[in-house]
């Protein structure tokens, strides 16, 4: 097993060096065999603005401060990027949704067809994330069929979760759009500016690029009908969701959607003790995650089950059966 990770040289988040490390969190892991371990740690997270970002380099401060490593959150493409970065080795976390997962895991990640990505494994799950649009008050955009032919929507960054399924998802109902991509703040800029129409999001909620614009803004968050809801959960890998009205100042009442369950990642040839104190912290410790960002409200066990996939960390699969939950067999590493 490879005592180090590599650092990327395209870092802009900041490593945060753990230099005091206290408390009861650190009792189990101040005694663990570190000699394989890695001195310093990667996470991918998404493009700036967004709850990857946020959820992901807030995760690996804590996991640095605790365990008294160096480490960091870095700006990536997403999901996908994720996958293919865990995978070859050039960070050793990532977050990524269930849909990439499952075409990674079969050789059909669009960064690398053909190339079954089985150096990659589960942590512990996050959160689902909600599919939703927005769009100005002022463009009179208040429903999908609304969106007038040739708009200009905003799907995130390349080959993300938003840029894989949701120009596929509004093409299934009807809607004719330009495509464009960029990071969510960049976006959300972009629609502010009228450069283009609509965002159609792809993130935990609240996504900060949509808070910021409603300070500055009016904003129409739109939802699903019921039918377009029905048909979109026929054709993708995605279930029912409702957005709470107190998500956003917009809102003045839930508003429906769909979602895609989320994961944190890591290569499977990372030390066993290693992943296992890095679960124990993050499951261990709700309140500490969701200051981090409240959608970690759904970072908690019971949810494993909603990944089908990706098979679980050794660490990990540790964890989880001394607290008395189960993982199938088929989700275990030979």
């Amino acid at each position: 097993m490879s005592a180090k990770t590599r650092l990327p040289l395209t870092r802009l988040a900041t490593l945060v060096t753990g230099a005091c490390v206290g408390g009861l969190m650190m009792t189990s892991a101040a005694h663990a065999d570190r000699s394989d371990w890695p001195d310093n740690f990667t996470v991918g997270t998404a493009s700036q603005g967004g709850t990857y970002y946020v959820y992901g380099s807030g995760w690996a401060n804590m996991i640095a401060d605790e365990l008294g490593l160096s480490g960091g959150g870095e700006v990536t493409g997403g999901p996908t990027q994720n996958l293919a970065l865990v995978h070859g080795g050039d960070v050793a976390f990532g977050l990524t949704t269930m849909g990439p997962a499952s075409d990674a895991m079969k050789g059909e990640s669009p960064l690398a067809p053909g190339l079954t990505m089985d150096n990659v494994c589960a942590l512990f799950p996050m959160y689902e994330t909600p599919f939703s649009i927005a769009a100005l008050s002022s463009s009179g955009i208040t429903s999908i069929s609304e969106i007038p032919d040739g708009a200009r929507i905003g799907f995130g960054p390349a080959a993300s979760t938003s840029d894989t399924y949701f120009p596929a998802m509004l093409e299934e109902l009807g809607v004719d759009f330009e495509r464009r991509n960029g990071g969510w703040s960049d976006l959300g800029g972009q629609l502010q500016d009228g450069l283009i129409d609509v965002v159609a999001f792809a993130a935990g909620i609240p996504i900060p690029a949509v808070s910021q614009l409603e300070v500055q803004t009016d904003v129409n968050i739109i939802e699903f009908t019921e039918e377009e809801q029905a048909t979109v959960m026929e054709a993708f890998p995605v279930s029912e969701f409702s957005i709470p009205a107190s998500t956003y100042e917009t809102l003045e009442d839930d508003a429906r959607a769909v979602s895609m369950w989320n994961f944190t990642i890591a290569r499977c040839d990372l030390p066993e003790d290693f992943i296992y104190e890095v679960t124990k912290l993050s499951l261990e410790n709700n309140e500490k995650m969701q200051n981090i960002h409240r959608s970690a409200q759904h970072s908690v066990p019971e949810n494993i089950k909603h990944n089908k996939v990706l098979p679980f960390h050794p660490g990990a699969v540790r964890w989880y059966e001394e607290n008395g939950y189960e993982i199938d067999d088929e989700l275990k590493l030979d």
